[in-house]
C-alpha cells in the first residue's frame, strides 16, 4: 500500500528547507572596528562601541584582565581602567572624563 505525500506536507519541508538555506547564506551583521573607529561604507566613524573595543584592548596590553564587553555593560569597570591607564594617548580621549582632574566641572 502506497502513502501519498500531501500538498500540505510538501509545502511545510520547503518552507523550512528554504529557511534553513537562508539561515546559512544570511552574513553576520558583524561590527567592523578599526582601532577606536568603526567603518561605515568606507569611512571612520567613532562610537562608544569601538572606543570601548579598544580601550578593553589596550588595557589588557597594560596587564589588566578585562572584555569590551564588562567595560561596554559596567560604568565602573570603565572608569577604574581609565584610572588605571586612561594617560596613555591612544585612549586619553576616550577616557577623558575619567580621569581625576581632567573634564570635570570647575565651580
Amino acid at each position: 500500500m502506497k502513502r501519498q505525500i500531501s500538498g500540505r506536507r510538501i509545502a511545510t519541508a520547503l518552507l523550512v528547507a528554504f529557511g534553513v538555506i537562508f539561515a546559512m547564506a544570511a552574513p553576520a551583521a558583524a561590527i567592523d572596528c578599526n582601532g577606536p573607529y568603526q567603518i561605515v561604507r568606507g569611512q571612520q566613524i567613532a562610537t562608544p562601541y569601538c572606543e570601548d573595543a579598544y580601550l578593553a584592548k589596550v588595557a589588557r596590553e597594560y596587564g589588566t584582565r578585562v572584555s569590551a564587553a564588562e567595560i561596554r555593560h559596567n560604568p565602573n569597570k570603565k572608569a577604574d581602567v581609565c584610572r588605571f591607564m586612561g594617560f596613555d594617548s591612544r585612549v586619553s580621549h576616550i577616557c577623558l572624563n575619567y580621569r581625576d582632574g581632567v573634564g570635570s566641572p570647575h565651580f
